[in-house]
């Protein structure tokens, strides 16, 4: 499927989008009392403006540990990494990214309307607006009517969708997303996973999105990240030139089975990195 020059929309022979995130040959090793650990070696990797871009491996191999660096969460020891030109620090401080987290962390003594609008409240924008800003982004996950419930009031797949709306809630470029379905059921996962394809869609957002499922990271992506097991190197990058309205009847299909086949090789392949 890669390199066929078809964009996801269609668009053959768009002018290409902008790269949103470049990281040159990054290394982080973590040094511990019992001797360094190698997280991440010779990582190379572009994003592309709009691109859903999934990065899937085994436990352990350095996937959220790679969107951590982009999000300036770990520092890298070597190499370099630029989001939207800027150093990971520099976007953090500029705003450039939300986070969506495995767990939703949502405070249990706010409503679901006050979670959304705290990153509001700590950039001091004025009451009116954060509460205009957490019901727009509350309707658009399909939470209207939820504003004044609490968290314990919702069930997982509903208070994730509350954790996406609050990383929107300040209009942020770039969505990063830490596995944020792994703990749901296999319905919900599903259900979450066409919604968020609809978010995409609608917002236009760039999304990197960490995953351990192979038809999860086939469904929603543009392209995936295969990476091999500690130290975390990139294997193979797979586009998966499927239109951006498709829906989960996709995944019977014989594109969709040759994309996760590749992946599935990618990551058998992978063990040989093993020291």
């Amino acid at each position: 499927m890669s390199g066929s020059g078809i964009r996801p929309d269609g668009a053959a022979g768009a002018k290409p989008p902008a790269t949103v995130i470049a990281i040159r040959d990054l290394n982080l090793t973590y040094a511990t009392a019992d001797g360094p650990v190698f997280a991440l070696s010779n990582v190379n990797l572009d994003i592309a403006t709009g691109e859903f871009v999934s990065l899937i491996g085994p436990s352990g191999c350095g996937k959220t540990t790679l969107m951590r660096a982009i999000a300036d969460l770990e520092q890298p020891t070597s190499g370099s990494l630029l989001v939207d030109g800027l150093s990971p620090e520099e976007a953090r401080l500029g705003r450039h990214y939300g986070y969506v987290f495995q767990a939703p962390a949502l405070y249990p003594w706010r409503t679901i309307e006050r979670n959304v609008m705290l990153p509001l409240e700590i950039m001091g924008m004025k009451g009116d607006e954060r509460r205009a800003r957490a019901r727009r982004q509350l309707e658009l996950v399909n939470l209207k009517g939820f504003e004044r419930k609490f968290p314990w009031q919702l069930s997982g797949g509903m208070q994730q969708r509350a954790s996406i709306a609050r990383a929107l809630s300040f209009e942020p470029k770039l969505l990063l997303m830490d596995e944020p379905f792994g703990a749901l059921d296999e319905i919900v996962r599903d259900h979450l996973n066409e919604e968020l394809l609809k978010l995409w869609r609608a917002t236009d957002k760039t999304v990197v999105f960490v995953t351990h499922s192979i038809q999860e990271a086939v469904f929603l992506s543009t392209k995936i990240v295969v990476m091999s097991p500690r130290p975390g190197r990139i294997i193979d990058v797979i586009d998966c030139d499927f239109p951006r309205d498709r829906d989960l009847s996709i995944r019977e299909t014989p594109e969709f089975m040759a994309v996760a086949h590749r992946v599935r090789e990618g990551l058998r392949a992978g063990h040989a990195y093993v020291d």
